[in-house]
């Protein structure tokens, strides 16, 4: 599975550019003072400006929600203001992918458009609509012996995020960050550096126009690779780092950070086709699971059909119009309509995370069947059922694990803005603090409040 992975070239070599780290390997010396020299600078620069993100955390845990509000719409405004210089900054970022091959998925999600930077104004002004999850009382009662007791939310402190050819991240991780009241550093790669340089200015001088600290939001794009080992080492500087991206990215700073991480986005998704479904909306939302923005994390990756469906030649027919290249097993090419082509399916397929219009596809003969396709390939990020058998659906939702779950809806619903968050940190795979689309309360943590009246303990 992991060769299978790692197969997806593009993806990873733009993955591992934001990440910036290596697999742990010996150290070895530096080739001489001027390195280690330049190494210690670079060491000194992160650690300042997460210094810097520290003291910027504190005045953003007591500003309350009406200033954090403010603080939103003004980077909204100034994200209007600022459209064609963001764009310009844009297109060198998208030329540069292109002359350096970069795949038609992965540009895509590099590209910002005006009604893109639209959808990013919307989604902060609907951040600042949502009520603060800082005060928050998440349960309280009053023990026999009269002490009164709170847990509540609080902000995480300083959240670092490492993510690539993402621009819309950026804004979507600093809105978050600051109506949580957090402080947040960026590594946003090199693929989109120009675009984050600008949306980072732009942040910084909203912040500070209502008279919210410009270093709530800081970028170490500036130190390369260098500066994200950095980060991911910079343990009681930075409460928590989040990585979002694919395979390589996340997998490199899980196994090569010091600083507490959540593990998001690598999304290897199912759909599974049942006996019963319609074809119609078999058709429709296959369509748009796999073909909307195929190089996303919520997009289908694995079909799963029912030996006893009737939907196959359908389904496959509007695939193929749409330029899906199916990799199908031996069952599902021979029943595949005349002139549909395909290719044979083996195990890489199905541990791939194709993130373009791949699509493998797979027949089952029953729902245990499918189960344990999903159980041995899943990466735990969103699975589908397509049935008119509540029966099924009550079944799939039970015993498959993974962060989201979806009856009869496309896949592409797993997504903070779509499910009511205003925005998204990332769709955490894992299970500890956050699973699913980390909106809000995700980038907080807990404070217990104990008061009392002069009692001790017996």
């Amino acid at each position: 599975m992991t060769e299978a992975l790692i197969s997806n070239s593009a993806e990873n070599s733009v993955d591992a550019a934001a990440a910036g780290a290596q697999p742990v390997t010996p150290a070895a010396a530096p080739e001489s003072a001027g390195a280690a020299a330049a190494e210690a600078d670079i060491q000194a620069g992160v650690h300042a400006i997460a210094d810097r993100s520290r003291h910027a955390a504190r005045r953003m845990a007591m500003a309350n929600r009406a200033w954090k509000d403010r603080a939103l719409r003004a980077v909204g405004k100034a994200l209007q203001e600022n459209t064609q210089a963001i764009l310009a900054a844009n297109a060198q970022d998208v030329a540069a992918g292109r002359a350096n091959g970069t795949s038609t998925a992965l540009l895509d999600r590099l590209t910002l458009t005006e009604a893109r930077i639209a959808g990013l104004v919307a989604a902060l002004e609907n951040l600042a609509s949502l009520p603060d999850p800082v005060g928050n009382v998440v349960r309280g009662q009053t023990l026999p012996n009269g002490l009164r007791l709170r847990q509540v939310n609080v902000p995480m402190g300083v959240v670092a995020a490492i993510y690539e050819a993402r621009p819309n991240v950026t804004v979507d991780i600093a809105g978050l960050a600051l109506k949580s009241g957090n402080a947040v550093i960026l590594r946003g790669g090199s693929a989109a550096e120009n675009t984050n340089a600008v949306l980072v200015r732009v942040l910084r001088e909203a912040l500070e126009s209502v008279g919210l600290p410009a270093d709530a939001v800081q970028t170490v794009d500036q130190y390369g690779r260098a500066g994200a080992n950095v980060l991911m080492r910079a343990r009681g500087r930075v409460d928590v780092l989040i990585p979002r991206g694919g395979r390589d990215l996340i997998q490199t700073v899980v196994n090569n950070s010091a600083v507490p991480v959540i593990e998001t986005g690598e999304g290897n998704v199912h759909i599974f086709i049942d006996e019963s479904a319609g074809e119609e909306m078999a058709v429709e939302i296959l369509l748009n699971a796999k073909t909307q923005r195929p190089g996303v994390c919520n997009t289908v990756e694995t079909l799963l059909v029912h030996s006893g469906s009737t939907v196959l030649p359908a389904v496959a027919t509007a695939l193929a119009k749409a330029g899906v290249r199916l990799h199908a097993d031996e069952r599902i090419r021979a029943a595949l309509p005349a002139g549909i082509e395909s290719e044979p399916a083996t195990d890489k397929d199905w541990g791939t995370e194709y993130m373009d219009l791949d699509l493998a596809v797979a027949m089952v003969d029953s729902l245990d069947e499918a189960v344990k396709h999903i159980r041995t390939w899943s990466t735990g990020h969103t699975e589908a059922i397509l049935t008119n058998n509540l029966s099924n659906a009550e079944r799939f939702i039970t015993e498959v694990d993974s962060a989201a779950v979806i009856v009869n809806a496309s896949t592409r619903f797993t997504d903070g803005g779509e499910l009511g968050l205003g925005a998204e940190v990332g769709i955490s795979t894992q299970k500890l603090h956050a699973r699913g689309p980390m909106g809000l309360t995700e980038l907080t943590t807990t404070k217990w409040i104990v008061q009392g009246e002069g009692q001790v303990r017996a």
